[in-house]
């Protein structure tokens, strides 16, 4: 959900005791905010949690700062530091602390348009200009935000964010809480033809998509990212799975629970993607594969053939990570061998 910062202050000293940690300096230091090293002022929050961003403690001018035991010691000139295990995991503890969800009122604003036979759950929000067609079903709670659509006789779960501009086809089906940034397209037909001639005359047929975009519990799609329905199969989103911005899912894709879809990913038809993998941005895989669970793909990658559970692969095509990075070694000499050779050669020539 949106958040919105309160006008409530913490104390260093209060910090200290919400975050179990150590407090070093001066316990009275109040902040108002959050923000990074690099920005933080007098009145803000920040946390060191990696060595490699060390050097920019000595210039910050954050009031108190989350440190991680090994970088205690490390030279700023900060009024109050805590000590914790693990910095970035406290500050996100501390966000509702700092920051709340926008207000929102339960209702449907005049200007949105609720059809036939559609079912609104307690306090849903409509927002202006939204549509909500035919049979469709909103539960509890759950927030359809300015301009969106919900299509005909679709289903969407308790405490779902629809946020302004983003599209449910008919028929599609989301769980619960589940978070739809703008522009985001849910249901829209698969990119299926078939090319043959008609009457003599060559043309690509389209290929009709008859089944459905299920969405599971708990999963955020991200703005202007699209995951298709299926052609006679379901396109299926598992539980928990985290798909970023400007990532499209293809027809009868399978991805399971705990996932992870980095920016300007494309997952071709019918590919199966296994619990807890992750995609890092760029990645392309390629249609009718299996990466198995737990398995990992570098940014860029792209993936050609089958992935094994568990295994990490980066490069184009994807293979085991340390395959490709000798393989890209030995890429890089090539020039100066190429050099050597040619030297060889006109010598010899000579």
């Amino acid at each position: 959900m949106t958040q919105e910062q309160t006008t409530r202050t913490l104390t260093a000293a209060q910090i200290a005791e919400a975050t179990g940690g150590r407090l070093v300096g001066d316990g009275a230091v109040v902040v108002r905010a959050m923000a990074p090293l690099d920005r933080a002022g007098a009145d803000d929050l920040s946390f060191l949690a990696l060595l490699k961003y060390a050097p920019l403690l000595a210039a910050s001018q954050a009031g108190v700062v989350l440190v991680a035991p090994e970088l205690e010691d490390t030279p700023g000139p900060v009024r109050a530091r805590v000590v914790v295990a693990k910095p970035y995991e406290a500050m996100l503890a501390l966000v509702p602390r700092f920051y709340h969800p926008v207000a929102r009122t339960a209702g449907v604003h005049p200007s949105a348009h609720v059809g036939r036979e559609a079912v609104l759950g307690r306090d849903v929000t409509v927002d202006a200009g939204a549509v909500i067609e035919d049979g469709a079903r909103i539960g509890d709670r759950t927030w359809v935000g300015a301009n969106a659509f919900v299509g005909a006789a679709s289903r969407i779960g308790d405490d779902c964010q629809l946020y302004p501009q983003v599209t449910v086809y008919a028929n599609s089906e989301l769980g619960n809480r589940v978070i739809l940034q703008s522009g985001a397209r849910i249901g829209s037909d698969g990119f299926g033809y078939v090319s043959h001639s008609v009457n003599g005359q060559f043309t690509h047929e389209k290929i009709p998509h008859v089944g459905r975009a299920i969405i599971g519990d708990d999963v955020e799609i991200g703005a202007n990212s699209t995951i298709d329905r299926g052609s006679v199969d379901d396109t299926v989103i598992g539980a928990g799975t985290k798909i970023d911005n400007l990532v499209h899912v293809a027809h009868n894709v399978r991805v399971g629970r705990l996932c992870l879809l980095v920016a300007q990913c494309g997952v071709s038809g019918s590919t199966r993607i296994e619990d807890g993998v992750v995609l890092a941005g760029q990645v392309g895989v390629s249609g009718h594969l299996t990466i198995g669970a737990g398995a990992k793909i570098g940014a860029q990658g792209g993936v050609i053939s089958d992935v094994p559970p568990g295994e990490s692969w980066s490069g184009y095509p994807a293979r085991p990570h340390r395959e490709s990075l000798r393989a890209y070694a030995a890429l890089h000499k090539l020039a100066g061998l190429m050099k050597r050779l040619e030297k060889l050669l006109d010598r010899d020539g000579a």
